[in-house]
């Protein structure tokens, strides 16, 4: 009698031990979850951006927690906004977001994607795709989560993309203007005017446009704009171009 006690002693006793295994987690090195967490964090505070991302990397391969792993996740996305690897950052958190939808921290993503976006703003004359990714996703973020404590900063850097696309558009529409494009710049000026209307150029573009109009043989549709101009904007030093140009034109 005494072997089989023995045996199911033995047996419930391993039961037990690979129980403890699965309840404590650790690394094949055997370190616990909070000890890297905190070397990451430790990284993070000297600058070492890419040790601390290759550390929560180590976490979200080798512990089975979903917490542990979304937690790792936007740390991972964190690090890169810290280091400034702006594309980086932004795909983190998109990646982030996609897989965890539900998450508390998925408007913070959200947010920090649109500023991942907005911090790759460059010149007017480069590619613009940064400004239109910002404002994009400054749109869904204000959209979804209009009371957030970051609601403030994302309208008031949407409204500098929606700024910075009008002026675009006028960057481009004095160009076509420049090099006698002027049906191009047409579509152009009334596009801006369309999409943009209110963000600081309008004068400027419905000069350009009467202009254009002007060059082609449109009097009247010239004329237009350029009226508008002088009424809504009588300030506007492009106001008084207007009125010469109806001037020499009559």
């Amino acid at each position: 009698m005494s072997r089989p006690i023995s045996l199911r002693i033995t047996v419930l006793l391993c039961l037990l031990g690979l129980a403890a295994c699965a309840t404590t987690e650790k690394t094949p090195a055997g370190r616990s979850p909070e000890a890297s967490l905190k070397e990451a964090d430790d990284l993070v505070a000297r600058g070492r951006y890419d040790d601390a991302i290759a550390q929560w990397k180590k976490v979200k391969d080798s512990y089975r927690s979903p917490e542990l792993t979304a937690m790792a996740e936007l740390k991972i996305a964190d690090a890169y906004f810290a280091k400034e690897s702006w594309i980086e950052a932004a795909a983190a958190y998109e990646d982030f977001r996609k897989l965890h939808p539900q998450s508390e921290k998925a408007p913070y993503a959200l947010y920090r994607m649109a500023l991942s976006h907005y911090n790759q703003i460059e010149k007017i004359d480069t590619d613009q795709a940064p400004v239109k990714n910002a404002a994009t996703t400054l749109e869904a973020f204000l959209r979804n989560y209009p009371q957030s404590e970051y609601a403030k900063d994302a309208e008031f850097k949407l409204a500098v993309c929606r700024v910075k696309m009008a002026q675009y558009e006028l960057y481009v529409g004095r160009f076509y203007y420049r090099t006698d494009k002027y049906v191009s710049a047409i579509g152009r000026f009334e596009g801006l005017l369309k999409r943009y209307p209110g963000h600081l150029v309008d004068d400027e573009a419905l000069y350009y446009l009467g202009a254009s109009y002007l060059k082609i043989g449109e009097p009247v549709k010239g004329r237009d704009a350029l009226n508008r101009l002088i009424k809504e904007y009588p300030a506007s030093t492009f106001a008084g171009k207007a009125r010469k140009l109806l001037a020499s034109s009559t």
